[in-house]
């Protein structure tokens, strides 16, 4: 794991918002979410080739040494990395998603995994967490923070409802730089997966929407400088699959 450095400003005023008008809005995502939860874990493990099961499994091997009695998973979908923090048993876990139809989803598998006791559901939104402040030991992400539509906000709202000396642990999309991985990484985000998307979801505007948002989202260092903005300190960068993906960490 690599220590990060701030960079000394964001790139630009949608950037530092994580808005852009050509991306959907709060209302639009959760509708599309709504939309493709039937065949999300499906395309998940299809597009990715399976390896996001590894990226998650990183994630769980990073909270394993912090103290993890108390889980928040903000954007929990259809609950992958929920589940598996399960096997870290704690206290309790808490999924949060703003798209009903995905906790619907996940709820079957809750049940099917005999953890409905200790993995609880809310629907609501991550830049407004219905939570008091310093509530949680953790706080984690998949794949979801780049659906913000205020990523300050959203972070900020993780630092809050975090106790002292938690951590915040973020898995996400990230831009390869190294000559031929973002050559093949770009000609498949946007070519090949929007089609594979497409067909399997019967969803256009999803899979469109998908290499967009990674395209706008920060990365990097630049996006460690948004979660030292929001008040974290010791924030760290891992990179996996040659950059394809990150996980970000930082401590309250």
């Amino acid at each position: 794991m690599t220590n990060s450095n701030t960079s000394n400003s964001h790139s630009d005023q949608s950037a530092r918002t994580g808005k852009k008008t050509t991306i959907a809005q709060k209302d639009q995502v959760r509708d599309m979410f709504n939309s493709i939860a039937p065949k999300y874990d499906l395309l998940n493990h299809v597009l990715s080739a399976g390896i996001d099961i590894l990226w998650r499994k990183k994630v769980i091997h990073i909270i394993k040494k912090y103290k993890h009695q108390t889980i928040l998973d903000v954007a929990t979908g259809t609950g992958d990395l929920a589940i598996a923090a399960a096997k870290l048993n704690p206290e309790k876990i808490v999924g949060i998603d703003i798209s009903g139809e995905m906790l619907k989803f996940q709820a079957i598998k809750l049940k099917k995994n005999n953890l409905e006791n200790l993995i609880e559901l809310k629907q609501g939104d991550g830049e407004s967490l219905p939570f008091s402040d310093n509530t949680f030991d953790v706080a984690m992400v998949a794949f979801g923070v780049r659906n913000f539509e205020n990523l300050q906000q959203g972070l900020a709202e993780m630092y809050r409802v975090l106790k002292k000396g938690s951590i915040v642990v973020i898995l996400e999309f990230s831009k390869p730089q190294s000559f031929p991985v973002k050559q093949l990484y770009n000609f498949y985000f946007k070519n090949i997966l929007p089609t594979v998307g497409k067909w399997i979801s019967r969803s256009k505007h999803a899979y469109n929407y998908l290499p967009e948002s990674v395209g706008y989202f920060p990365s990097g260092n630049d996006f460690a400088a948004y979660l030292k903005d929001a008040g974290f300190s010791k924030t760290n960068i891992k990179t996996l699959t040659f950059g394809i993906a990150s996980i970000y960490t930082g401590e309250k």
